[in-house]
């Protein structure tokens, strides 16, 4: 039976190509899919969501939720272009008016106990508000992946801190230590999968339409990230969160004591291991050490394939 899944999601490049797996994936049913700010604003972020099931014309339509209106300290639009999208311009797409997000993560998590997977690729703010909503739901939840932190990796926001986790150290600090199992795949192993121009531009399925949207959100990543970090392609960071769960062998994790920093100046979003022999508190996540690259390549180019 297909693994029920709930997508939070702040559209940008990479969560593009995240979501577009998941909505492909056979043994992923993705029930909702949870807009957040964080690359784009609140706004933007939910009509990105749109414009996503849209242009790749996946046979079922997930449940989709509003972004909070929130606004963070900093944005990804030098990397993913002012729309989030690489700037190609998709006509504006809304099905309806949705239900505020955190809303929706109660609902769903409540009408299926236990069975749902939530996969945050953008800031943890919206479950964090689902968390306030329900306390009972980290008992409901059947395990969290969380794109975010970093470990021994520097950060690629401040020196220390990693992107998701510098818009809101907070509530990145309260979904680590909600209750609910808890993977969390940082810089470390995320940076790791690395796709060059030609990877990128030459997409499987050439004609499919989910192919033909990616190819076309891509150029904009590729020019910023030379721009920016003098690297020859693009991180598909974010495809590491749905390709863990679709491939759990994947991804070699450790137990640790993991807390985030909210407060200093220099080091706010960090994330902070505690990594002695016997840590002051709990061993509260799963965090990723290993990621075998070629199988997430192999799955990458599978369910891509898939969509001809």
């Amino acid at each position: 039976m297909p693994q029920k899944v709930i997508l939070i999601a702040d559209p940008g490049i990479d969560t593009a190509f995240a979501i577009a797996l998941a909505l492909h994936d056979p043994n992923i049913d993705v029930i909702g899919l949870i807009a957040s700010a964080g690359n784009v604003s609140a706004e933007q972020a939910t009509q990105n969501v749109h414009i996503l099931v849209n242009q790749i014309d996946v046979p079922k339509w997930p449940r989709v939720g509003s972004a909070i209106p929130v606004q963070y300290e900093i944005d990804g639009t030098k990397l993913h272009g002012p729309d989030g999208l690489g700037g190609a311009a998709f006509p504006p797409f809304t099905l309806h008016q949705p239900l505020q997000g955190d809303k929706v993560i109660v609902e769903l998590v409540r009408a299926n106990p236990k069975e749902v997977a939530i996969v945050i690729l953008g800031p943890c703010t919206m479950l964090a508000r689902a968390l306030d909503r329900d306390p009972e739901l980290p008992h409901l939840i059947d395990r969290i992946i969380c794109m975010g932190g970093s470990w021994r990796e520097p950060g690629n926001t401040s020196v220390v801190a990693e992107f998701h986790f510098f818009c809101d150290p907070l509530a990145a600090r309260q979904v680590l230590h909600c209750g609910a199992p808890i993977t969390l795949l940082p810089l470390d192993i995320s940076r790791k999968l690395t796709y060059s121009p030609s990877d990128l531009l030459e997409l499987p399925s050439p004609e499919s339409a989910t192919c033909q949207f990616l190819r076309k959100i891509v150029p904009f990543g590729i020019r910023a990230s030379s721009n920016l970090y003098g690297i020859e392609g693009f991180h598909l960071k974010d495809v590491l969160g749905i390709a863990h769960l679709a491939l759990p062998a994947a991804v070699t994790t450790e137990r640790v004591c993991i807390d985030v920093e909210t407060r200093g100046e220099l080091t706010r979003g960090m994330s902070v291991v505690d990594a002695r022999p016997h840590p002051a508190g709990s061993k509260n996540v799963q965090i990723g050490i290993s990621v075998d690259v070629v199988g997430v390549r192999d799955y990458i180019n599978r369910i891509l394939k898939s969509t001809e």
